[in-house]
């Protein structure tokens, strides 16, 4: 999907930000500029914290996840939070890695009646309508990428209030807006993407959702994943999301590919085992983390900047750039 930019403070990128040789910064140059005030400091609780067994030199895999606010958790989150305060996780093992794809982990033993962990109590369950259909009257809208061929819609309008048996709304709000409808927003750190009835996240690099079973399972979080490869947007919608890797990715994506279908290892000793998960609140030796405003001019220039390199070594702007390729800056809290 290639993306244009437009966004509510548009005049901001009139003009590149220029070094002060008058060279057009890259966007890591950008982000480096920012002000302290330009951060916003996630907090502990809304962390997951993934520690696998030291690696073969006796180094420690620490894996950190920013786990996905509300109206997106939709009740998953809280699952999670649930398993991580019963200690769950701890002693469950990394069971796939399939290459350009997914690492996948949870109880190994999870099919087998017989040998499956026993889950902890107060685990909520849910349809499937919980990912498949977010509501575009729940999110503020603030920073927009906006599709260039939107002439399959016929549409301009935002819909809010209750749904009824016909698909209509309380409420539809019908507004003129350039390029209509918005393909993406971002806020709290993560990507969205929405037609003008519905908004969902996306699975981009990084990105961790739960595993299922055929429908209508819709999972636990027992089982989670995150996005190794190329984004699978096909599964938009077809399963929960609920975070992101924020830092450690290096430790899953560098794991040996499993052989089995599908990437699962074959064998138990394949497996990489995981001492413990922690929320943020709970874990030892954790920084304090932070991501970039949406709502500033120095996010506004780092979206431009990405959509189009005018920095040294570029020759020819792509003017546009996919929604996984425009991440929100994520960064360890400076010491003061």
């Amino acid at each position: 999907m290639r993306l244009l930019l437009f966004g509510t403070a548009l005049a901001a990128f009139a003009a590149p930000a220029l070094a002060d040789d008058g060279v057009p910064l890259s966007p890591g140059e950008i982000v480096a500029s920012a002000r302290a005030e330009d951060w916003v400091v996630i907090p502990p609780e809304d962390l997951l914290v993934l520690d696998l067994t030291a690696d073969a030199d006796g180094k420690p895999r620490r894996v950190v996840i920013q786990l996905i606010p509300p109206p997106f958790s939709q009740g998953w989150v809280e699952n999670i939070r649930t398993l991580a305060k019963a200690r769950w996780y701890d002693g469950t093992s990394v069971n796939r890695v399939q290459d350009n794809y997914v690492v996948q982990w949870g109880d190994a033993d999870g099919e087998d009646p017989a040998k499956a962990k026993a889950l902890p109590k107060g685990l909520q369950r849910f349809t499937e309508r919980e990912y498949t259909q977010v509501f575009r009257e729940t999110y503020p809208l603030d920073w927009i990428m906006v599709e260039p061929d939107h002439s399959f819609f016929t549409e301009k309008c935002l819909y809010a209030g209750a749904e009824d048996e016909n698909g209509k709304f309380d409420e539809e709000i019908c507004i003129e807006i350039e390029n209509w409808p918005p393909a993406s927003v971002y806020s709290l750190g993560f990507n969205f993407a929405h037609n003008s009835r519905e908004i969902w996240p996306v699975h981009c690099y990084g990105m961790v959702g739960v595993g299922r079973n055929l429908s209508p399972d819709t999972g636990t979080g027992a089982e989670l994943y995150t996005v190794i490869g190329h984004a699978p947007r096909h599964l938009d919608r077809n399963i929960a999301l609920v975070g992101r890797v924020i830092e450690g990715i290096e430790h899953l994506s560098s794991l040996p590919r499993g052989t089995g279908p599908l990437g699962f290892y074959e064998t138990a000793v394949e497996r990489v085992p995981i001492d413990s998960v922690r929320l943020g609140n709970e874990a030892v030796g954790l920084p304090a983390y932070e991501y970039l405003s949406t709502e500033t001019e120095t996010f506004a220039r780092y979206v431009d900047a990405r959509a189009n390199r005018q920095d040294e070594f570029f020759i020819r702007p792509a003017g546009g750039a996919d929604i996984c390729n425009v991440p929100v800056p994520v960064r360890r809290k400076p010491s003061l």
